[in-house]
């Protein structure tokens, strides 16, 4: 349905989006010369097919590392939201955006230090978690479609401005380069997956400032070595931030529903 979808993408990062963004009672059919063209949908995870295609794909490909994975808990919470890239029905990306709260983060074990020193500092945090990709699809755009509609729920949406991830050591060079990330924590044993992590911050002003240089300009990545050139451009950014106020008015507030952000005293 064109209700629950918050942007068709078209995986050729040349052609024009086809966006459900400007009329929500469009019917979700394609047009013209787009029966040909391969598009895929972002939509929040809200229905229990949507949770359970994206937590079949997490544990599928998680399991290819050799990581240790659960479910996705079977309706959203308050202070997370999980969004899934498909193609007919079937989830090709996913992932789960977690906004501090009193309960804290997942990522506060192994890294409470971290975190609370970024508390603090009076940074206001979130993760990004459980994301997959099929291996099979393998597509920047998708990647980073993904990335920026979870950016504008966090940041747009919610105000956060400090994005942490934990990722294998052996994947710090890709999310340094690719999306600008910075280390600040060792590596420890993620519990969760039971495999080794780095901290990862990225600072969401300077995924603003990328994303107004290189946002919708897939040209670009001939010399931009980042994905923030298969980014939506700023002006289809702001339509979707514009969707999302229209068709969850609520998700702006849902994170103070939750709460403050946990004390850094807290072991909540």
């Amino acid at each position: 349905m064109a209700g629950d979808t918050i942007i068709g993408v078209p995986f050729e990062p040349h052609v024009p989006l086809r966006s459900l963004l400007q009329d929500s009672s469009e019917p979700d059919e394609p047009h013209g010369d787009e029966v040909s063209r391969r598009l895929f949908k972002i939509r929040s995870a809200d229905t229990s097919g949507q949770r359970s295609s994206a937590s079949i794909l997490i544990s599928r490909m998680y399991a290819t590392r050799g990581y240790r994975t659960t479910p996705l808990p079977e309706q959203q919470l308050p202070t997370r939201i999980t969004l899934v890239a498909s193609e007919h029905e079937d989830a090709i990306g996913t992932i789960t955006i977690g906004f501090d709260s009193p309960a804290g983060l997942h990522l506060d074990d192994p890294f409470a230090e971290e975190t609370d020193a970024l508390r603090r500092a009076g940074r206001r945090i979130c993760e990004f978690t459980k994301l997959a990709m099929d291996s099979v699809v393998r597509s920047k755009r998708v990647l980073a479609s993904l990335f920026h509609v979870a950016y504008i729920y966090a940041h747009r949406m919610m105000d956060f401005d400090s994005l942490l991830i934990e990722v294998n050591p052996r994947h710090v060079r890709y999310y340094e380069r690719m999306l600008g990330f910075e280390v600040i924590g060792p590596q420890r044993l993620n519990r969760r997956v039971n495999a080794p992590a780095v901290l990862l911050c990225l600072d969401f002003a300077h995924a603003h400032e990328q994303i107004g240089r290189f946002g919708g300009k897939p040209e670009y990545s001939l010399l931009e070595r980042s994905l923030y050139p298969y980014f939506f451009s700023i002006d289809e950014e702001a339509s979707i931030v514009g969707r999302l106020k229209r068709t969850q008015p609520d998700a702006a507030y849902s994170h103070r529903r939750a709460g403050p952000q946990r004390s850094a005293h807290s072991r909540g």
